[in-house]
């Protein structure tokens, strides 16, 4: 059975200039080393936007879609991945300095037997893919931190 998993990072920007990157679906290409690609469908990114996403590990390379679930501005946005009911999503936390981000997925109900299948056959088990999740998150994260920093 997955699990929940969590990865956070102190930014040295404000919330709002952290937001202006994490909100910018468009972009998680540039921070995913997993999510290659995530188009926006519709244009505005707001609670109820939908996504087309392609996602790539190794020479595996598969689409999936997604729905915002969750958006308050430069507090939090969250997205459910239509295939597997997986919601991924970014929480924001003013502190002495800077912004708290913690990048979160959550499993609110069981996964679909063909998500469990290819983990299991596709993408070396559930412990491995997530380990893999994990230090992908902690990339995303390192990414948004840079260019939210830059700002």
């Amino acid at each position: 059975m997955p699990n929940a998993l969590e990865a956070n990072i102190d930014i040295d920007a404000t919330p709002q200039d952290v937001w202006a990157v994490v909100s910018d679906l468009k972009r998680m290409g540039e921070w995913s080393p997993q999510c290659r690609q995530m188009r926006v469908l519709g244009g505005i990114v707001q609670e109820g936007t939908r996504t087309l996403n392609i996602n790539r590990k190794g020479f595996l390379v598969w689409p999936t879609r997604s729905k915002v679930v969750k958006f308050q501005p430069n507090k939090t946005i969250a997205f459910r991945i239509l295939e597997n009911g997986t919601v991924w999503s970014y929480e924001l936390e003013p502190i002495a300095g800077g912004t708290k981000v913690t990048e979160r997925r959550d499993i609110p109900a069981e996964v679909s037997k063909v998500s469990r299948f290819l983990v299991k056959t596709v993408l070396g088990g559930n412990d491995d893919f997530e380990v893999d999740l994990v230090n992908g998150m902690n990339t995303t994260l390192a990414r948004i931190k840079s260019e939210a920093e830059r700002k």
